[in-house]
Parts: structure tokens; C-alpha cells; sequence
């Protein structure tokens, strides 16, 4: 029976490479279309497409193959969590390489595994009232959005520098290092050093979900995780269970210690079901083979400690935060610099949609895709951003809406997208080099890319700081032609504030006027 943990481990492995094969994918390959579902395992999740579909008020197409996933959950119990999660094979590595020897025996009681499922309660009915707080627990979410944010960008900066260093290396080294270092620059490794706001902040809660292993096993999965308690939920009388032959068990108790997920009673016949991830593991190390899963009835499960008045308590709190969310400032005097990406809903459609998962951020060509922090207020924490001074929107891409799960930012036709407005660049001519007299620059004007100039240079004569008096070629902004793409923004060779601005003033999905 040790066949099914190896074959548990084997799916995980190759569980996390698909989902590593789907990362590292989500970028521009010389193609304006991806040629990979890079958001594949978003699109598997049930609780972002329930929460997704409630906030939104609408059936999310993009997403059915999670109602697949929920509904051989009904069948098979959840196997998902086993089996199938990405974060979970991260966790189970972690727990195997660092943290089985030093764990803490019996350090969290047995009542926490009840948090999940009042956390799932409480996002239901945020969700239900347009308040999307899922990107906080989703676990596809959250390893994604740490990956893009923190991982991948780390990791980058690290191999550059070590590469870096065995080039300055004496004798046959560099012509060893060169070429995987030409490989790992072809297939792996980003042109330019991608960099993130609150890079430092999803890396530390991320390894929190990690450290929690030294307390309990699983305990993420046990204890917080909503769409476990989902999964749990929907899985609890599925017909795959685990049962035992009980006249050949001599309740050596190996099964119960082993068990990941602490499903298993005092009582080695006794499942939770619910909480039973379909691993197998009891099966492959029961000395005597009386663990079978099967269609079968096992003994009856052990209750997780539920009670009607915390399930109502946290779905009253997820329904009640709703309004002083809806009162914060920010709702009627927006930040002028809250840029969303091209194709993105009204703000407050974008919002009720937007997982936060990093997809758009990680596949933005120009690293101008951004989390927020509070430009949006709290609700908005961490949905996308254009910020031009770092990035600017590529006028030639698309791929934002062709990654996005939940529809938050619609897939458009180049053409179209060209035309978008995501906001108006403006001239600071308090800090423009020719307009303050400083010195000859048409850097804006040269990158702007619309099929006319948006960006008109015009010679005027201007007084110097030195009193003199000199011909300038000053920048001019075309309103009807700018979509505030924020490449402007992005090139003024000023090194702090550029003295080209961009604005959301004008954007197309508040005015519904796209460029000339």
C-alpha cells in the first residue's frame, strides 16, 4: 500500500511543477497571445469563483472549471486539498525538510479547526454585500500573488548577482557560468530586475503560513484556510472514505499519529470526513492493511465543534463591516493616482471581482502594474495599480485582461485597448527642464507612442534662470489623443518627481470616452 503516498507525493510534485511551468509562463513570449491558461489553477478554485460571483452579481464563465472541482468534491470527499493544491505541496515540503523534528506536541487545541469555517462564513457574506476580502485567505491566491511579489523578484536579484560574481571570477569559471547563465536568461530569469511596494510585508505573511507548521501540522490547512472549510463542507458525505476492518486492527495508533490533517479520533475507526484529505498515508503505513478507502460506510464521524451561534455571529460581522467600508473617504474624492489597467470594470465592479491574485502584475511587461496599499482605502488593498513613475503601460499589450480569472479586467482587441483612456498625462512646468528654462529635452514627446504624437513639442522663447533669453522646445499635451499610458511619466530623465504626470482624470471606464 506504500504505492498510493507515493503516488500522493508524485501528483504533488507534479502538481507544484505544473503550477511552476504556469508561472514562469505568464509573460510576454514574442506573441500577443498567451499560449498557455497560465491562470489555471484560479480558474480550479471554488471559493474565488463563489466569492467572485457573489460580489459581482454575475455567473463568471471564465471559472467553470471550478464547479467541476466542486462537484467531484460532493463525490470523492476533499481530495483537493490532498492531492491537488499547490500551497499544500508547499506546506507538506516545508513540513518534511524543516519543521517535523522541532514541532511542539499538542500546541493548538482541537476547537481552532472551527476558524475556517467561520472565516468561509464571514467572506460569504462580505461577498454577498459586494465586499471582497477573499484575496486575504485564498490559498491559489495568496501563493500566486507571493511568488510574483516577493519570490520570483528575490530570487532574480540573487542568481544576477551570484552570476554577476563568477563572471568577475579568475581562470575557466565565467566560460562554465556563461552559458547557463545565457540559458537561465533565455527561459527563466527577467529581462530587467522586477520590483514591487509591499514586496517585504506578502513575503513575511507568507512565511508565517509556513512557520505555523511548527505548532501543527498542517495547520493552515487545518485551522484558517476557507476553502478548506469549503471543500470540507461540500466533501463531508462524499461517497471515497476512509474505513477500517476492525477485527484485524490491533489499534496500534500509528494511523492517528501520522495523520496530516488530525482527522482520525482516539477512536482509530472514527473519521472526520470533513476534514479527511484523501492522502492515504494511514493506508500505506497500517502494519496489519485494514485501512481501505472505498464507497463504503466508515463509523461516524467525529463532529467539528460548529455551533449555529458562531456560524450566524461571523455572518453577521461579514455583513455589517460592509458599510464602513462604503463610507471612507476615497469612495467620493478618489485618489488622483489610482490608475487601473486597461480594460478594467468601474471601480466599484473592479473591486467586488479582483481576487488580488498578481496575475495581471506578474505579466505586465513594463513592471507598471503595481499593488496598491491604501490609494484605494482598506477594501482596496492590494488590487492592481498603474504606477508610471515605476512602469508604464506598453501600448502594444494586452495580456493583463488575457490572464485575468474573474473578468475584473476585460480582454480587449488591440485596437481597442490602444484607445482606452486609463487617465491624461499633464506637464509640470514648474519642473519641465525647457519650460523652466533649464536646458533642451524632448524625451517625452519622442517615446510617446499613439499613432500621432499626444505629446506636441512647440519652440518658444523663454526666459533662463540666468536672465537670458532662449528658444525651447516646450512639451504640450493632446488630450484627445493621450490614454495615459504614463511612459512619459516613466522616461523624464529627472531623477525624483518626473515633471510629467499622469492622472486618472479623463479614464475611459468612468467617461466611457476612448482616444481619437
Amino acid at each position: 500500500m506504500k504505492s498510493t503516498r507515493t503516488l500522493r507525493r508524485a501528483s504533488q510534485w507534479v502538481v507544484f511543477l505544473l503550477f511552476a511551468f504556469l508561472f514562469l509562463n505568464t509573460e510576454y513570449k514574442d506573441n500577443d497571445v498567451l499560449p498557455y491558461a497560465v491562470n489555471l489553477f484560479l480558474r480550479l478554485d471554488p471559493l474565488m469563483a463563489g466569492a467572485a460571483t457573489l460580489a459581482g452579481r454575475a455567473l463568471i464563465g471564465l471559472v467553470w472549471p471550478a464547479l467541476v472541482v466542486a462537484l467531484l468534491t460532493v463525490v470523492l470527499g476533499r481530495f483537493f486539498c490532498g492531492w491537488f493544491c499547490p500551497l499544500g505541496a508547499v506546506i507538506d515540503a516545508a513540513d518534511a525538510t524543516v519543521f517535523r523534528k522541532t514541532r511542539r506536541k499538542d500546541a493548538v487545541p482541537f476547537s481552532w479547526r472551527r476558524y475556517k469555517f467561520l472565516i468561509l462564513f464571514f467572506l460569504a457574506a462580505s461577498s454577498l454585500f459586494t465586499l471582497q476580502w477573499v484575496f486575504l485567505f485564498d490559498p491559489i491566491s495568496i501563493l500566486i500573488r507571493t511568488f510574483t511579489v516577493s519570490v520570483f523578484p528575490a530570487l532574480n536579484l540573487v542568481l544576477h548577482r551570484i552570476f554577476d560574481v563568477l563572471y568577475r571570477a579568475p581562470g575557466p569559471i565565467p566560460r562554465v557560468s556563461e552559458p547557463v547563465y545565457g540559458f537561465l536568461k533565455s527561459h527563466f530569469l527577467a529581462f530587467e530586475q522586477p520590483v514591487f511596494r509591499t514586496s517585504a510585508i506578502v513575503a513575511l505573511l507568507f512565511l508565517g503560513i509556513l512557520v505555523a507548521e511548527r505548532y501543527q501540522r498542517r495547520f493552515w490547512c487545518r485551522n484558517l484556510c476557507p476553502l478548506g472549510g469549503l471543500l470540507a463542507l461540500m466533501g463531508r458525505f462524499g461517497f471515497f472514505r476512509r474505513r477500517i476492518t476492525e477485527a484485524g486492527c490491533t489499534r496500534c495508533g500509528l494511523c492517528e499519529s501520522d495523520c496530516r490533517m488530525g482527522a482520525i479520533g482516539g477512536d482509530v475507526a472514527v473519521t472526520d470526513h470533513g476534514e479527511c484529505i484523501e492522502c492515504m498515508d494511514c493506508q500505506a503505513i497500517c502494519p496489519e492493511e485494514v485501512i481501505h478507502f472505498s464507497g463504503k460506510e466508515g463509523r461516524k464521524p467525529m463532529a467539528v465543534d460548529l455551533t449555529r451561534r458562531g456560524v450566524l455571529a461571523s455572518a453577521v460581522l461579514g455583513a455589517v463591516t460592509v458599510p464602513f467600508f462604503r463610507v471612507e473617504a476615497h469612495g467620493k474624492a478618489p485618489d488622483p493616482l489610482l490608475i487601473r489597467p486597461p480594460g478594467a470594470l468601474p471601480e466599484g465592479e473592479f473591486l467586488a471581482r479582483c481576487t488580488r491574485c498578481g496575475e495581471c502584475m506578474r505579466v505586465c511587461i513594463a513592471n507598471g502594474l503595481q499593488p496598491t496599499w491604501f490609494e484605494a482605502g482598506i477594501e482596496g488593498m492590494w488590487s492592481p495599480i498603474l504606477v508610471s513613475r515605476i512602469g508604464y503601460c506598453e501600448y502594444n499589450c494586452t495580456l493583463c485582461g488575457q490572464v485575468c480569472p474573474t473578468g475584473a479586467i476585460r480582454r480587449l482587441p488591440l485596437q481597442e485597448k490602444r484607445k482606452v483612456k486609463l487617465g491624461l498625462a499633464y506637464v509640470d512646468r514648474s519642473r519641465c527642464l525647457p519650460w523652466a528654462g533649464h536646458s533642451d529635452c524632448i524625451v517625452c514627446e519622442e517615446h510617446c507612442p499613439t499613432w500621432s504624437k499626444a505629446i506636441v513639442l512647440k519652440e518658444e522663447r523663454t526666459l533662463t534662470p540666468r536672465g537670458e533669453w532662449k528658444l525651447f522646445k516646450k512639451p504640450y499635451i493632446d488630450e484627445e489623443l493621450c490614454v495615459g499610458c504614463g511612459i512619459c511619466e516613466t522616461k523624464c530623465p529627472l531623477t525624483d518627481r518626473a515633471a510629467v504626470l499622469v492622472t486618472s482624470r479623463g479614464e475611459t471606464r468612468s467617461t466611457g470616452v476612448l482616444a481619437r
